[in-house]
């Protein structure tokens, strides 16, 4: 597939990212069609966003980095469940996490606050594409949650490009 300008874009705002979770001595992860193509090493398809998983303790230094950097929040899902935001026609989302008391990563915040995200979703190495190495979520999880989010979410029914997307990574975790 050939790179487009957008994805050019998106690419420049994950190292960027990246960049600013190492200056703040935070963690971020991929998670999404970015942490798809960056566990297979190509771009699969157009991406809308760019999406993320970081600490729900991390938001208030992220929310001034960004706020700092000129980056324009949007206002789409509770602030603590995540944190949107847009940078001249790229847009980026922060989904929180937190642990309960016995370890589990789940939802930090909002109507599924509480709830368990996959275990060993953050026990994967990092992604490559394009010279670029990036923290992702794990293939499993990234499947599991593309199946169970018309349970979770009965009013978001299945997308034709979560079904590619799980059949993506099942072949890319095949190889």
């Amino acid at each position: 597939m050939t790179v487009s300008s957008d994805a050019d874009r998106q690419l420049a705002l994950i190292v960027e990212v990246q960049d600013l979770a190492r200056e703040l001595g935070i963690q971020v992860w991929l998670r999404g069609g970015w942490a798809m193509d960056f566990f297979l090493g190509r771009i699969t398809r157009e991406h809308v966003d760019v999406d993320w998983f970081a600490w729900a303790q991390d938001a208030p230094a992220l929310t001034a980095a960004f706020s700092a950097r000129g980056f324009v929040r949007l206002a789409r899902a509770p602030a603590e469940q995540q944190l949107d935001y847009t940078t001249g026609d790229v847009e980026l989302g922060f989904a929180f996490l937190a642990r309960d008391p016995d370890g589990h990563v789940i939802v930090a915040g909002g109507p599924w606050a509480g709830s368990r995200w996959p275990e060993g979703m953050l026990e994967t190495p990092p992604g490559k594409l394009a010279g670029l190495s990036c923290p992702i979520v794990s293939p499993e999880a990234q499947i599991e949650i593309k199946l169970m989010t018309p349970t979770w979410m009965p009013h978001r029914p299945r997308r034709a490009k979560d079904v590619e997307d799980v059949e993506r990574l099942r072949e890319g975790m095949a190889r």
